[in-house]
């Protein structure tokens, strides 16, 4: 299996090292010459690089690229391909300048160590002309290494490294490319959490689309993004830090949804015994959400997106379907806090049995996973449309059988319910509220933050027009 992958990697490189017109550098740090090393394999490589080179020694390093807090990150990534296509431009552009595009290969990775188990991963990128003497455009990933042994990480890293490079140069589509990336790579091998696409060959492209086509691809589970539209890395945001989710649709945010969150926020600071600068708060949507309609929505998806920029929310987008993996992958991160934020019509989904029918221990292994971390839930309650009644965490009624399950979560305070709520919103639900914003009944800007409502109103998001309003 591994000759095949490896024929399909060496093919990769191979048709580079005969493109008379690339040329550049490969830098690499921490898990060995990798990359470099497939396209020496191959043979014809004295057309193609320029230079390779490795500082592994600290103070080497420093003295190239200048010293750093973090040596496995995504501003010693910049700093290295900064340096080495500054060199490049220096030493070669008025000698080949007319005659080759140039580019940069650069990556800094933590692989396994035989001292410790560490966590694996790595900051990927590569600065590349389409033509002669052109500005750069610039691709930068960032991986996770899954591989048990730091020989079969060093492998897994030299063919993703060749087909970053190969996408670069030869496919103009991002989509394209990310779907490359994991070529002749079993995808258990690797994940790539975040990608980011910039300067003239990739005009117009909006890299919080390219971040949910990494989980639509399934290069990885979730992926997370600030107000601002910047990708981040996971450790770089959640690490030592408490979290609070909350998970929706936001198709619309409404009142409700920012009172469930102002609720739970209120408890979870004064529970957590943290300053607010230490609190991280995501909104979370799963893939299953925006696949609602059987297909992404590009315009839908940025909309909810901008949206809850415009309220200085980081979002991340996830594939985790139930609450217990989303709960695993927080407590990757993080030791502290973790709390999620959800009304009572979620609560009841979780003891809905047929959701676990796929685990071996139904319900109970999926309670057991989700709360092994000191995870907790804060719910908001509902009112009931027909009685009118007010229906809390604590009087939510649950199956017979589950009912000693129940209470047990309850009194061991695993859930607790929001009291710190706004009743007049109670009455508010997403699907109401869009419903009115597209029939053209104005009684929707009611129901949403002002703020929500001027960028719906101004952008014409979800179906919205203007002739439309009352």
């Amino acid at each position: 299996m591994k000759a095949e992958m490896d024929l399909g990697t060496d093919k990769k490189a191979f048709q580079i090292n005969l493109d008379a017109k690339k040329y550049g550098t490969f830098a690499e740090i921490g898990a060995g010459q990798e990359v470099a090393r497939r396209f020496f394999h191959v043979g014809g490589a004295a057309g193609t690089v320029a230079k390779t080179m490795s500082a592994y020694d600290m103070t080497f390093s420093d003295a190239i690229y200048g010293p750093a807090d973090r040596y496995v990150s995504r501003n010693r990534l910049h700093t290295m391909l900064d340096h080495e296509y500054a060199l490049l431009i220096e030493r070669l552009d008025e000698k080949l300048g007319n005659l080759r595009t140039f580019f940069v290969f650069a990556d800094t990775v933590a692989a396994r160590s035989f001292k410790q188990h560490n966590e694996s991963h790595g900051w990927l990128g590569v600065r590349f002309q389409t033509e002669t003497r052109s500005e750069p455009s610039e691709i930068i990933i960032h991986i996770r290494m899954l591989d048990e042994s730091n020989n079969d990480q060093q492998e897994a890293l030299g063919i993703i490294g060749v087909n970053l490079l190969f996408g670069a140069f030869y496919y103009r589509q991002p989509e394209k490319l990310i779907a490359s990336l994991q070529e002749n790579l079993d995808p258990n091998r690797i994940q790539v959490d975040l990608i980011k696409f910039s300067g003239p060959a990739y005009p117009g492209v909006d890299n919080r689309l390219m971040s949910l086509q990494l989980v639509s691809q399934g290069l990885t589970d979730a992926v997370i993004f600030t107000a601002d539209g910047e990708m981040v890395q996971a450790a770089d945001i959640l690490y030592k830090k408490a979290i609070l989710v909350e998970r929706g649709s936001f198709r619309p945010v409404t009142n409700a949804t920012n009172d469930m969150l102002n609720g739970a926020r209120t408890a979870f600071l004064k529970e957590a015994g943290c300053p607010d600068a230490d609190l991280v708060v995501l909104m979370e949507m799963t893939l299953e959400n925006l696949l609602s309609e059987g297909q992404l929505n590009h315009a839908d998806f940025l909309a909810r997106v901008d949206i809850l920029g415009a309220l200085g929310r980081t979002v991340i987008i996830s594939k985790f379907g139930e609450y217990f993996r989303l709960a695993s992958y927080l407590s990757r991160y993080t030791s502290r806090k973790i709390g999620l934020v959800m009304g009572v019509p979620s609560l009841m989904e979780i003891f809905d049995e047929k959701y676990y029918l796929h685990l071996e221990g139904g319900i109970l292994e999926a309670l057991g996973r989700m709360f092994k971390s000191g995870l907790k839930l804060y719910v908001y309650p509902m009112m009931d449309e027909e009685t009118h009644a007010l229906i809390t965490a604590t009087k939510l009624e649950v199956a017979p059988h589950l009912r000693s399950l129940y209470r047990y979560l309850i009194e061991n305070e695993f859930i607790q319910e929001i009291t710190d709520y706004n009743p007049d919103y109670l009455r508010i639900y997403p699907p109401d509220a869009l419903a009115k914003l597209q029939s053209g009944n104005g009684a929707w800007e009611a129901m949403v933050p002002p703020e929500v409502s001027k960028i719906i109103k101004s952008r014409q998001f979800f179906g919205y027009r203007a002739s439309a309003a009352s």
